[in-house]
């Protein structure tokens, strides 16, 4: 069942011709900011992949993907959850070196998405990863970038409001609080894991929260987290305060990805070491 809810008094501040221009804009100037602030270069994604290729994203392990069959090939395909897996394969066809990387225009259906204001069975977002060395997998880096893209999204905000006036009550805070999710139980222990969030986001306005996927002290996780994608210690979502809602709004799901030593940790604490 959908819970999404439309705000009382709520009304758009564009209309709807001009909200298309300006998502139009949106994906012009993120993506020329987002490319030159990591060294991304545009590419081409699959919306679908072959069955059994090992290229879709299982995300938490229980969703199910879109299938059909291809006649043609006598194979059955599914549509992309994300591009988590795929992206890795195409770092490597592509020959990107150390320091650089891709970002696409991600399309997706995620059908069995709880349906709400912020989520949709259809996915439409940016997809980026880039090559690093084993000496970049450390906190300083993975805050660096998180910082990047803060930076990135603010100033296609800025550039925005100067072509809609209209939108000039909308900010966000250009430096971003970082915290992990253990930080977040110990600040607030009687607190939802999405209710500390919407606290936390709402006193400080942007926001990294760090270490997702683990087992926290409390014996519980604050947020599932695939065990072979990112490194639990390394991840991250960026997210900002959203008046309108007075909730926090994810910018951006990312992390360092998995090493062999992560991946062996990470699938025993799942309790599924036989993937080793």
């Amino acid at each position: 069942m959908s819970k999404t809810s439309i705000p009382k008094n709520y009304h758009d501040l564009l209309g709807l011709y001009d909200t298309q221009r300006a998502i139009g804009i949106i994906k012009t100037i993120f993506q020329e900011k987002l490319c030159a602030a990591l060294h991304l270069k545009r590419v081409t994604a699959p919306l679908f992949v072959l069955n059994g290729s090992g290229l879709n994203d299982d995300l938490n392990g229980v969703e199910r993907p879109v299938s059909f069959d291809v006649p043609c090939l006598d194979e059955r395909a599914e549509v992309v959850h994300s591009l988590a897996k795929w992206k890795r394969y195409a770092l490597a066809e592509y020959g990107f070196r150390p320091g650089q990387g891709l970002v696409t225009d991600m399309n997706a259906i995620r059908r069995d998405e709880e349906l709400d204001n912020l989520h949709s069975i259809y996915v439409d977002q940016w997809d980026w990863e880039k090559v690093i060395t084993a000496k970049d997998r450390t906190l300083p880096f993975l805050q660096e970038t998180v910082r990047d893209i803060v930076d990135a999204v603010c100033s296609t905000a800025d550039e925005l409001r100067w072509k809609f006036p209209e939108l000039k009550a909308i900010r966000l805070t250009r430096e971003p609080t970082f915290i992990t999710t253990q930080e977040l139980e110990d600040l607030y222990p009687d607190l939802t894991p999405k209710e500390r969030e919407n606290a936390f986001t709402r006193a400080h306005g942007t926001v990294c929260i760090m270490q997702i996927g683990g087992k926290l002290r409390s014996g519980d996780i604050h947020d599932g987290r695939a065990p072979d994608y990112d490194d639990w210690s390394l991840n991250g979502d960026i997210v900002v305060y959203y008046p309108l809602l007075d909730m926090a709004y994810e910018l951006s799901s990312m992390g360092i990805r998995v090493n062999a030593e992560s991946l062996a940790s990470q699938l025993e604490e799942r309790g599924c070491p036989e993937r080793v």
